[in-house]
């Protein structure tokens, strides 16, 4: 029976381009948008820029331009990278149109009509120099639970910690570096315990409505433990935004109108083409209504979102997918060592459909990061895509357009091993779109590369080549026949994840555009067009090309960007200062796992003139197996410093910008524990 599906992507934020990182997201969904459609169902799929925010205004401000020209120009990029990606939004919109605004207006009006809007004064660091309060990454000063120096106003890298920006110690102001003060404000909190009965009832995991990924679910119930905490929904001036409406010098966070942007885009495409909004978002709509979303932003869409919608008399999503981060040969991308790639840099040396095939082969359902290895990248496209699937249709039109005035034979007999062969696959659409619905695309990916198997070894078995050689024409025909309406199915298979290699195959195939069931019976007396290649290997100079072209993003970047990962070097010291620090080499004699820490290995080190155990934290880079027995560098002479876990007696130096991007130092060969680093 035919459904009404309304599809959304999370916001891409209007302050910079797109990365390989976003294009897992917009893939995925993509591939689903585009299934749905192919099994005749009725499926809208929307997004829009997320264009409000401290950080939109302050670009700005740096650039000499309005807030609106700039998003208005990076509204241009995102479209344009995101078609020559084959997206295919059915309308990409912005969060700073009308829609939104009215949209934003009458769902915070209906909250506060209802009760679910609180007031109340809090205290915010003040950037008095730049005349305004400072959102949370704004802020930077030392830890208020472990001392590292350096850390966000909101949460702190080296231990994890999530705090008050007020209560971090020796705060400073990214903007002007000047130290902040604190200020009071009158704010809007949104009061999300009033909805945490309908809450739970919906993010239930047994409820078999699968609103919410099993994982997600169990995330999601560990804040309802915690408590459901009132939600600042207001920002004081100056912001880039909306206004709340009856309050002076008050805008809505950007996160609350960012999701009210699917709203505000499905609304803006029902104006163009007659649809019904309340069919889609009405209390009692019968469609189907699915957001997928990044793992980092699940407690907006899991509970303010649904709160939201509930208190302003709206539906509730049928179900959000979350999904994992993107890493590149391992280790999260690097701008250092040109991983941190942007799609226009991959669009312009290698073929959209490549990544887009190599993201659907490793998709699964769940919320697990995806690793681009771009060694196995290549070679997988290389043996799958060139290897597998595109030589079934080279090998066979050869035949049939040079022999057979590019017309296929006739419908092989019911009972030959060509019928059952034509059979299997067809047989194999149902199993293959059960994955594809499940956002299982790696299982639908294996299927379909095991029926283009089958498809080779049958090509392979009766040797086209060597019947027209014997003079067995009939049988060439038969055979070559056989192998382009294998190769049809399997293109139809593949469409939704490369639909331009299914509009180049309908060209070729002179057919009408591939669906789920109109290839259950093949093509027969049908003249096919002359075969041009529809896909060539992924060379290696291309992937270089890419990665020397993202450092030199990097390197051309000019000062004040975001795009580079070097932090700020540090206040200068003297001479003397360097001269009291005692470098050491040292001996990893033994490394081992702290129980309860997260980030923290006990590493036991042999430093020539005694034994030291320190703490150090590198576990998100290394495994204790990994380090017995290499040689590091240790400040010796660090006074002891009592832990949770014990007191580390050094340092043990590493470089990197954290996470798995996390490097000991080694010494070169010929040192020895004990040895003075100078």
């Amino acid at each position: 029976m035919p459904r009404k599906i309304l599809i959304t992507s999370a916001l891409p934020y209007a302050n910079g381009a797109i990365h390989l990182g976003h294009m897992v997201e917009y893939i995925q969904t993509d591939i689903w948008a585009r299934f749905q459609r192919m099994r005749g169902h009725t499926c809208y799929y929307v997004c829009a820029d997320d264009a409000h925010g401290t950080p939109i205004m302050l670009r700005a401000r740096e650039e000499g331009i309005t807030p609106e020209q700039l998003i208005e120009r990076i509204g241009k990029e995102h479209r344009r990278d995101f078609a020559d990606f084959n997206i295919s939004f059915d309308n990409y919109h912005s969060t700073h149109s009308e829609e939104n605004r009215q949209l934003a207006e009458a769902i915070y009006a209906a909250l506060d009509k209802a009760g679910h809007i609180k007031k109340r004064v809090i205290s915010q660091m003040y950037d008095a120099e730049r005349g305004m309060f400072l959102p949370d990454r704004f802020i930077r000063g030392d830890c208020p639970r472990c001392g590292s120096a350096e850390q966000y106003g909101d949460a702190c890298e080296r231990c994890g910690a999530t705090y008050n920006p007020t209560e971090l110690k020796n705060p400073v102001s990214t903007l002007s570096g000047a130290k902040p003060t604190q200020k009071e404000s009158l704010h809007y909190f949104f009061a999300l315990s009033d909805f945490e009965g309908m809450l739970r009832e919906w993010a239930k995991v047994d409820n078999q409505r699968g609103h919410l990924q099993t994982e997600v679910a169990n995330k999601v119930n560990e804040w309802f433990e915690a408590g459901l905490r009132d939600w600042d929904i207001s920002r004081d001036a100056p912001y880039f935004g909306f206004k709340v409406p009856g309050a002076e010098d008050k805008y809505f966070y950007v996160w609350l109108d960012a999701p009210v942007g699917y709203m505000a885009s499905f609304k803006n495409l029902c104006d163009k083409r007659g649809l019904s909004f309340e069919e889609y978002f009405g209390r009692t709509s019968d469609a189907e209504l699915y957001h997928f979303i990044g793992k980092d932003i699940i407690y907006f869409h899991a509970l303010f979102w649904p709160a939201m919608l509930a208190g302003a008399g709206f539906r509730a999503p049928s179900a959000i997918f979350a999904h994992g981060f993107l890493t590149v040969n391992g280790k999260k991308m690097s701008k250092s060592r040109g991983t941190f790639i942007k799609a226009r840099t991959y669009l312009e040396h290698l073929n959209p459909e490549y990544l887009r095939y190599y993201f659907a082969a490793k998709m699964g359902p769940g919320v697990d990061d995806l690793d681009l290895n771009l060694r196995d990248f290549r070679e997988r496209v290389n043996s799958d895509m060139v290897g597998k699937v595109v030589n079934i249709a080279s090998r066979s039109a050869g035949f049939i357009v040079k022999h057979f005035n590019g017309e296929l034979g006739r419908d092989p007999d019911d009972d030959s091993a060509e019928a059952d062969l034509y059979a299997e696959f067809v047989a194999a659409g149902e199993t293959i779109a059960e994955h594809y619905e499940a956002r299982d695309y790696g299982r639908a990916m294996r299927e379909i590369m095991a029926l283009a198997d089958r498809a080779n070894q049958y090509i392979d078995e009766k040797k086209p080549w060597a019947l027209l050689k014997a003079g067995r024409e009939a049988e060439t025909h038969a055979v070559c026949s056989v192998g382009i309406n294998l190769y049809r199915v399997l293109a139809a298979y593949l469409k939704p994840v490369l639909p331009s290699l299914a509009q180049q195959s309908e060209r070729f195939l002179n057919c009408p555009p591939l669906q789920w069931t109109n290839v259950q019976q093949p093509l027969t007396r049908h003249t096919i067009n002359k075969f041009e290649p529809l896909m060539t290997r992924v060379e290696q100079d291309c992937i270089d090309a890419i990665i020397a072209a993202s450092r030199e993003d990097v390197a051309g970047a000019g000062e004040g960007s975001t795009a580079t990962e070097v932090e700020p070097i540090a206040e200068q010291i003297h001479i003397d200062d360097f001269a009291k620090v005692d470098l050491r080499i040292a001996r990893i004699t033994k490394a081992e796992h702290v129980k309860g820490a997260d980030k923290l290995l006990k590493l036991t080190l042999d430093i020539g003139v005694d034994t030291r155990v320190v703490f150090a934290g590198i576990k998100s880079a290394y495994a204790p197996q990994d380090l017995e027995g290499r040689l590091t560098v240790v400040v010796a002479n660090l006074a002891p410093r009592k832990m949770r876990f014990g007191i580390s007696q050094g340092m043990a130096l590493a470089a990197g910008p954290g996470g798995k991007d996390l490097f000991l130092l080694s010494p070169d060969e010929g040192a020895r524990p004990g040895m003075r680093v100078k």
